[in-house]
């Protein structure tokens, strides 16, 4: 990564591990990365993990030797309680990804590292979204975004994501798979690798001849053949029962999953600690840890920062290979 290269890192819900996993990265660091860091949040919820943490890390408003550099995002109150639900907290946590969506889109940082958010104290403060996903879509005009879930030896990209099993087979059309297949395929190349891609049927056995449903042939395979048109080396539909092991095992590169629990159980299987979540789709780029706010280990220091590393890391991938 070169040394000009910024990366902000959202502190999430405060009232969750977000700022304890942040400081203990950020910690496990070498001093002089450390500054290509900003943090966007509370300086105080960062002392407060800093304590938790038993993290000596210094922070600052402004560039200073040894210090974390921090976005200070205004809140009303007080800072949220720890551990426990509250619309303040997840007023706050779309505070801080608004202002770092500010500094991605004027230039001023070239990725965004997300901590976790509550989706129920979001919503209770007002802001109706399904999470990260949308939020993100909507501060940056986009009319959708694509999940990646990005593991060293599985990575899976979602048709959908935070809907109803019965929502999500009414998204799996052919427009939309093509658009996921394609969004994979352009983000590996910009990373400089050339995928193999595998579709995941809907049905069981994709359908088995329409014994068990004609989704797959009536829109995924269709979606497959025109991406191939493209010159997108992809095949399928394949059984969802094997192609996850067929690509751990080497066959593939992606595998495009056509629901939020058919992509996500096997990366948690495999990957559960360092499996990180990207957006594609987005004007922006951001990952983001593969984990919630935790709010049962919660200000006890006990919160593991791996998966914040790994995300540290994708994010370094991505801004090293800005077009």
């Amino acid at each position: 990564m070169s040394k000009d290269t910024r990366i902000a890192i959202t502190l999430g819900d405060p009232a969750g591990v977000g700022p304890e996993v942040i400081v203990k990265a950020l910690n496990a660091l070498p001093e002089a990365e450390r500054r290509s860091f900003t943090v966007v949040g509370s300086e105080e919820a960062l002392r407060r993990a800093n304590s938790a943490c038993g993290t000596s890390l210094l922070f600052s408003p402004t560039p200073k030797d040894g210090a974390i550099l921090v976005d200070e995002v205004p809140i009303e109150g007080r800072l949220p309680q720890i551990g426990k639900v509250d619309a303040a907290a997840g007023d706050a946590s779309v505070r801080y990804i608004r202002r770092a969506v500010e500094l991605a889109l004027s230039g001023a940082v070239d990725c965004i590292v997300t901590a976790p958010i509550n989706k129920e104290a979001m919503n209770l403060a007002g802001h109706h979204y399904d999470g990260h996903t949308g939020l993100l879509a909507h501060l940056t005009g986009s009319k959708s975004s694509f999940m990646l879930l990005a593991s060293e030896r599985l990575n899976t990209i979602h048709v959908s994501t935070h809907v109803s099993l019965r929502g999500a087979i009414e998204r799996a059309k052919t427009e939309r798979v093509l658009a996921t297949i394609m969004a994979g395929h352009q983000h590996f190349l910009r990373i400089g690798k050339a995928p193999r891609i595998a579709v995941a049927g809907l049905n069981p056995h994709c359908g088995e001849n329409g014994l068990f449903g004609t989704e797959d042939t009536e829109f995924l395979a269709p979606a497959v053949e025109q991406a191939r048109a493209k010159g997108i080396d992809v095949v399928g539909p394949i059984s969802a029962d094997t192609v996850f092991a067929r690509a751990y095992n080497g066959a593939f590169d992606l595998v495009v999953a056509q629901y939020h629990d058919q992509g996500h159980i096997p990366i948690k299987l495999v990957a559960f600690d360092s499996a990180v979540n990207v957006s594609l789709g987005l004007p922006i780029d951001r990952v983001s840890v593969d984990h919630g706010t935790a709010f049962d280990i919660a200000g006890t220091g006990k919160a593991n920062h791996v998966n914040m590393l790994s995300a540290i890391s994708y994010a370094r991938l991505i801004a090293g290979a800005h077009a």
